[in-house]
């Protein structure tokens, strides 16, 4: 029997997220109401909508919303891809490339189930982490004395959670190559991709570089849709692509229908979405660099180039895991620390796509002046 570590970022969310007042750590962008939504669509969309039957689904996806996923892309094709829960997507695939003893790398910190469910299979699972000056950066020669010629698997995740991290179009070239060279599988996470606060930071999907690549992408994040609970697996590698469809046959088998058609929807007006997505994530950067400058003696900041989450230092001797327990007992504020991440180091996450920043900043200050 496959026994897994407990999700304890999932865990830390379940105990605070629905009882705290203010969430100062949500990685999604500021979610939309369904009546939001369904103003978006055309006469078709708005059909497709109304007449919807609440019966089962093809397997992996509408075919119209395949259709509009493969307009992410430049290769991959709607028979590329496979729609499921984005989680889902991380344990199917995980379970379809990885046997006992492989060898996996994983980026790190990051979500847990990047790298336990490699560990729970009985793989020897590498950290690549990241250095830290002026920021978070993720260093490509560390990772070239992690890769050997038996590695399995690289899972990278830019732009980067939790750190906001992300890399240049010619690292991530080199990525490929290097996987391309020892014949090493990618999974690459791309669940905040398009929230580049500069187009020429975007990278192309790594499923579109690497024909051994296989991209992990959703409508939770970038598309402010985390209730939909869509998301998609894209590769070129058809026998692996084959496998998955196979494995979710013991899964969820197929998708919820009302969330395709509003997944349709969404992403048939994604540069709409999109902008105003990166319009908060604007205003909201400029209240924490002034908050951090603020209060510098306390915290060290750097602002990230792409994504809705950073990582920021505590600085001093007080330890994360009791600042933030003291910060959600006493003001209802919850911001996630690094403990839950299983990272020895003193940070948290912030979370800077939803409109009601200023209001749990504000209540932070009193905290912290307290």
């Amino acid at each position: 029997m496959m026994k897994i570590k407990p999700f304890q970022l999932e865990r830390y969310f379940a105990q605070h997220e629905f009882t705290a007042k203010h969430l100062l750590s949500c990685s999604d962008c500021e979610p939309l109401h369904l009546n939001e939504v369904l103003k978006m669509a055309d006469k078709q969309a708005l059909e497709l909508w109304e007449n919807l039957k609440l019966a089962y689904t093809e397997s992996t996806g509408h075919p119209l919303l395949k259709e509009e996923i493969a307009k992410l892309h430049t290769l991959i094709k709607p028979e590329e891809i496979n729609v499921m829960a984005p989680e889902e997507g991380i344990f199917i695939a995980m379970n379809c490339i990885l046997e006992k003893d492989d060898h996996v790398i994983a980026t790190f910190p990051g979500y847990q189930s990047l790298f336990e469910i490699a560990n729970s299979l009985g793989c020897e699972v590498s950290k690549w982490q990241p250095n830290y000056k002026n920021g978070w950066q993720f260093d490509l020669n560390k990772l070239k004395s992690l890769i050997r010629k038996d590695t399995k698997l690289l899972v990278i995740n830019f732009p980067h959670n939790p750190t906001g991290a992300i890399l240049s179009e010619t690292e991530l070239n080199e990525i490929v190559e290097l996987c391309r060279q020892n014949n090493t599988l990618l999974f690459s996470d791309e669940m905040y991709r398009f929230l580049e606060y500069d187009v020429k930071d975007r990278l192309p999907s790594a499923s579109d570089l690497y024909e051994n690549a296989i991209s992990l992408f959703g409508m939770s994040k970038s598309f402010a849709l985390p209730g939909l609970r869509i998301g998609w697996l894209s590769s070129r590698n058809k026998k692996l692509m084959q496998n998955i469809s196979e494995f979710k046959d013991y899964t969820t088998i197929c998708n919820n229908a009302p969330s395709e058609i509003l997944s349709i929807i969404a992403l048939q007006n994604k540069k709409e979405i999109l902008e105003q997505n990166l319009q908060i994530i604007s205003e909201n950067l400029y209240l924490l660099d002034s908050f951090f400058k603020k209060y510098n003696n306390l915290f060290e900041w750097y602002s990230p180039k792409a994504g809705s989450i950073s990582f920021p230092k505590l600085k001093g001797e007080l330890k994360v895991d009791e600042f933030c327990k003291n910060l959600i007992a006493k003001k209802e504020v919850m911001l996630l620390p690094s403990t839950v991440y299983g990272f020895n180091e003193n940070c948290f996450r912030i979370g800077f796509a939803r409109k009601n920043l200023n209001t749990g900043l504000k209540i932070l200050e009193e905290f912290i002046n307290k």
